[in-house]
């Protein structure tokens, strides 16, 4: 056989065996690598559904998952019983962790409860589609509450700013019955507020009628406004008015006449004489004047 075919496949077979070696070297740590990151995995409980602000958790709520050492957020859960019967302060998506922040402590409350801080309340508002601009308050925003009424012993009506930068926490729509039982759709608004300003949107929403104005989110200034009246909405018409009407006349001062001094009073009568005559037995008394004759 010939020498150099004999080299050719020895070197061959040498090339190969080294390249099997270096193949199986590989793949040997490769799966021990993943053996090894598979002995590190973890459970983490996370959302089997989104689950919204007030709901507390249940066991269908969530679920189990695997993740890596490295993958755990911090503050996050491994078993479901921790998270069960928590009621949810923030919005939680599907397959997001369960984390402590998201969660009240088992007890606090249901509802809205949990996630109303300490020292501030809660006020829910019947309003409609206009007060409630028109369905697009949602939680989370800032609006301004405004109130038309007519205060005492003013008159005509007054529309004024009572509260500013206030937080929506809820909004949404009951179902409520009407006179006749029927039953209506009643929008509501649940404010966030101080107990003073509990105080002023609960008279408001008694004595007047209020209206919720949006604001951005950012904005966090608070201004002065003075209020509207009526009379107001049509002061260009009235100072138009005003400036076509004839000024008034000045009304004239009376005039005080001096008053002439009373006559004398006439000279008294000339005195007259009298004589007594006597005819027979009849007596008379006669007067003789002294006026004389010229």
């Amino acid at each position: 056989m010939d020498r150099r075919f004999l080299t050719v496949l020895g070197v061959s077979l040498l090339f190969a065996l080294v390249v099997s070696s270096l193949f199986y070297q590989m793949t040997a740590r490769a799966g021990g690598a993943k053996k090894t990151d598979q002995g590190e995995l973890k459970d983490l409980v996370v959302a089997a559904k989104p689950l919204s602000i007030g709901i507390t958790v249940k066991p269908a709520d969530v679920k189990v998952t695997k993740v890596t050492a490295e993958q755990f957020p911090k503050n996050g859960f491994a078993k479901v019983e921790e998270v069960i019967d928590r009621p949810v302060i923030s919005n939680i998506l599907l397959d997001e962790p369960l984390l402590e922040g998201r969660l009240a402590a088992r007890g606090s409350g249901l509802g809205i409860a949990p996630i109303i801080p300490v020292g501030m309340r809660a006020v829910t508002v019947r309003v409609n589609d206009v007060v409630g601009v028109a369905g697009f308050v949602m939680p989370g925003m800032r609006v301004d509450v405004l109130v038309t009424g007519h205060p005492p012993g003013h008159e005509g009506t007054i529309t004024t700013t009572v509260l500013q930068n206030i937080l929506v926490l809820t909004a949404g729509t009951t179902i409520q019955p009407d006179a006749r039982g029927q039953a209506i759709s009643a929008p509501n608004v649940t404010l966030l507020v101080t107990p003073d300003q509990a105080e002023v949107i609960t008279l408001a929403t008694n004595e007047g009628r209020i209206q919720l104005v949006l604001r951005n989110g950012s904005d966090q200034s608070i201004e002065k406004t003075s209020g509207r009246q009526v009379a107001e909405l049509y002061g260009g018409v009235v100072r138009k008015q005003q400036a076509a009407a004839p000024a008034p006349r000045p009304r004239p001062k009376p005039v005080v006449v001096a008053q002439a001094a009373p006559p004398p009073p006439p000279p008294p009568a000339p005195p007259v004489d009298q004589i007594i005559v006597i005819r027979g037995d009849k007596k008379t008394v006669e007067t003789v004047s002294n006026v004389k004759n010229p």
